[in-house]
C-alpha cells in the first residue's frame, strides 16, 4: 500500500479526529493485550449512538474497554475477541463479547490469507526511535500482519511502552498514516495469585520431569508457575525458554540464573517469546534487555518452529477432561472462558521435540455454588470445546499423580484417567466406565 511520505509533525492528530475516520460497519483492530489502544478508545466510546455496527477485532483485554462501556446494548460497536481476558468474559456473558476461534500461532496467516482487509489498525506504541520505528512493546503476536493488511494505520504512541527488543516487533513511521499522543501510563499489570497446596502438588510431580538443558513453554496459571518456584530451588541447570507468554514464572527462573539458553538450536542465549502479561518488575526487566527476544506469534507457537530445540517441556492447564484423554480448557458449555491459545500447538511441538515433553495439569475437583464436583468426568460437559484431542495427550497431572496416555488403549486411558481423579469419585467414574463400555468386562 502506498503511505503519505508526510513528516511525523504533519501526521500527528488528536484522538479525537482519529475517531471521526471511523464510518459505520467498518472493521477495527485494536491489536492484543499491551497493545490495545486507551485514548483512541475513549474518543470513539464518544460516538456512542452515533455510530452503528463497528466491528472491533481485539484480544486480551488488559483493561476495561471504553467503547464497550460507553454501548451496553451493542448497537454501535461489536467486540470480537481471539482470546478472553477476565474481563472479556465478563462482557461475553453480558452478551457483549465474541469469540473467533483461532490457533495463536496461526494468527498471521489468518490475517494474510482469510481475514479481508482491516479498514483501520490502531496499536500502542513506544514514541518513535532514531531510526524511525514504533516498538509494539511486549505484545508482538500478529502485529505486523495486521499492519500488512490494514488500510489505515494509526499508532498511539506512549512512553509507557516498554523497549522490548525483538523480531519485527515494531512499525516504521512510512507505514504510519496518522499518529496521536497516548496517555504515558506503565502496561497494565496482571496480578499472580499464590499457590495452593494443589498447585504445588502437581508442580512437583512437573519439576522432577525437568532435566537440565530442558526449553520450556510455560502457560498462564497457579500451577504452571508453581513449577518455575520449584525449578528456582532445584538443582537443575542450562534452562532454556521458548514460550508464547512470558510470565513472572519464568522472570524467577531467570533471576535465578537457570535460564542460559546455552543448549537452545533455535534462538540460542535468548529468551523467546510472543508477549508478555505481568508485574511491573517484568516490564522494568525485559525493557532494553538482549536476553529477551519478542517475536511474531508464528515463531513462537507453530509446531515445526517449537520442535527445533530439543527436550521442550510445554506445561499448560485445563479445566476438564474425560476418560480418553480429551481435555477441554476453553469453555464452560456454551460460556466460553479463554481460548485455544497455544496449548494445541505447543502439545504438538514438544511430541515432535527430540526428547520433548507435554503436560496437561488440572486439579482434580472444582467447587460449584459449594458443591465439589470433578473435573475428570465420563462426558465432558455438552457444549464444552476440546482444545487438545485425546490422540495429541501425553502426560496428564492431578494431584494424585500423572499418566502418560500414549500409546494406551481406551480401557487403559480411562482406568489411568479413573487413577488421577479425586478418590471420592473414582468408584462412580469406573462404575460409569464399565456401563458405558470403555473398560470391557475382565479387561483388567
Amino acid at each position: 500500500m502506498q503511505r503519505r511520505q508526510a513528516t511525523a509533525q504533519a501526521r500527528r492528530i488528536t484522538a479525537e479526529a482519529a475517531a471521526a475516520l471511523v464510518r459505520p460497519g467498518m472493521w477495527l483492530d485494536y491489536g492484543a493485550g499491551v497493545a490495545q489502544p486507551d485514548r483512541f478508545d475513549q474518543a470513539l466510546a464518544a460516538r456512542a449512538g452515533e455510530l452503528r455496527g463497528v466491528k472491533i477485532r481485539a484480544c486480551l483485554s488488559t483493561r476495561p474497554r471504553a467503547v464497550l462501556e460507553a454501548d451496553p446494548e451493542g448497537d454501535s460497536f461489536l467486540w470480537f475477541s481471539l482470546h478472553f481476558s477476565g474481563y472479556d468474559r465478563r462482557k461475553h456473558d453480558a452478551g457483549r463479547a465474541h469469540y473467533l476461534p483461532v490457533n495463536l500461532g496461526e494468527v498471521p496467516d489468518y490475517y494474510r490469507r482469510f481475514i479481508p482487509p482491516v479498514d483501520i489498525a490502531i496499536l500502542k506504541c513506544a514514541p518513535m526511535d532514531a531510526g524511525g520505528q514504533f516498538c509494539f512493546g511486549v505484545a508482538n503476536l500478529w502485529h505486523r500482519a495486521v499492519i500488512e493488511r490494514a488500510k489505515l494505520v494509526i499508532v498511539e504512541v506512549s512512553e509507557g511502552v516498554t523497549q522490548a527488543l525483538g523480531e519485527q516487533n515494531g512499525v516504521h513511521l512510512d507505514e504510519v498514516d496518522y499518529i496521536i499522543d497516548g496517555d504515558g501510563l506503565p502496561p497494565p499489570e496482571l496480578p499472580n495469585p499464590p499457590a495452593t497446596e494443589v498447585d504445588r502438588a502437581v508442580a512437583r510431580l512437573i519439576a522432577a520431569e525437568v532435566e537440565d538443558g530442558a526449553c520450556v513453554q510455560i502457560g498462564i496459571g497457579g500451577m504452571p508457575n508453581a513449577v518455575c518456584s520449584l525449578l528456582v530451588d532445584s538443582g537443575v541447570r542450562d534452562l532454556g525458554v521458548h514460550t508464547e507468554m512470558l510470565t513472572d514464572g519464568i522472570m524467577a527462573l531467570y533471576g535465578a540464573g537457570k535460564i542460559t539458553g546455552a543448549r537452545k538450536r533455535l534462538d540460542p542465549g535468548r529468551i523467546a517469546y510472543s508477549f508478555a502479561l505481568g508485574s511491573r518488575s517484568l516490564y522494568d526487566a525485559v525493557d532494553g534487555n538482549p536476553d529477551f527476544h519478542c517475536c511474531p506469534v508464528d515463531h513462537t507457537n507453530l509446531p515445526h518452529q517449537i520442535m527445533q530445540n530439543n527436550r521442550v517441556v510445554a506445561i499448560n492447564n485445563t479445566t476438564q477432561m474425560d476418560l480418553q484423554g480429551q481435555a477441554a480448557s476453553e469453555s464452560d458449555g456454551h460460556r466460553h472462558i479463554s481460548g485455544t491459545g497455544g496449548q494445541l500447538q505447543f502439545v504438538r511441538g514438544a511430541y515432535a521435540s527430540a526428547g520433548g515433553k507435554s503436560f496437561i495439569c488440572l486439579a482434580s475437583t472444582y467447587d460449584k455454588r459449594g458443591d465439589r464436583r470433578s473435573r475428570i468426568v465420563l462426558n465432558l460437559t455438552p457444549g464444552n470445546i476440546v482444545t487438545t484431542p485425546r490422540t495429541d495427550m501425553m502426560y496428564v497431572v492431578t494431584e494424585y499423580g500423572m499418566a502418560c496416555l500414549k500409546g494406551l488403549t481406551v480401557a487403559e486411558r480411562a482406568q489411568a484417567m479413573i487413577g488421577l481423579a479425586h478418590p471420592d469419585f473414582r468408584e462412580g467414574l469406573e462404575r460409569q466406565a464399565h456401563e458405558a463400555r470403555l473398560i470391557p468386562r475382565g479387561y483388567f
